[in-house]
């Protein structure tokens, strides 16, 4: 199987009802292999010149950097944020197996 660059995505969204919508959006669609839901995130941030501190949500998406771009372009469309936190972080190795499963998961839809 080709090489393909795995990522990790982290997404913080208000609610479960968002986490969930955006969580089935991304796999059905096929843009991401697997979504973590994290509840009772608690976040501390500056916003429009303030600290403030919420309770969030945590996705962790599992999917390929050829999928970024479409995956982001959904999370805007679904996030109820001004400016949604969307952040990839490389997976420098894994187990084999999984990373296949993950190309075998995302891509073009069914």
């Amino acid at each position: 199987m080709a090489e393909k660059k795995h990522v990790i995505i982290f997404i913080t969204v208000a609610g479960v009802k968002q986490a969930n919508g955006i969580a089935e959006a991304l796999v059905r669609q096929r843009l991401a292999a697997c979504v973590n839901i994290v509840k009772g995130v608690t976040s501390v941030f500056r916003w429009q010149g303030k600290i403030d501190r919420a309770q969030e949500v945590l996705l962790i998406v599992k999917t390929t950097a050829a999928r970024m771009e479409p995956l982001m372009r959904c999370v805007r469309t679904l996030h109820s944020y001004e400016v949604p936190e969307i952040i990839a972080v490389p997976i420098v190795a894994g187990h084999q197996p999984y990373l296949e499963w993950i190309n075998a998961s995302v891509g073009k839809p069914a």
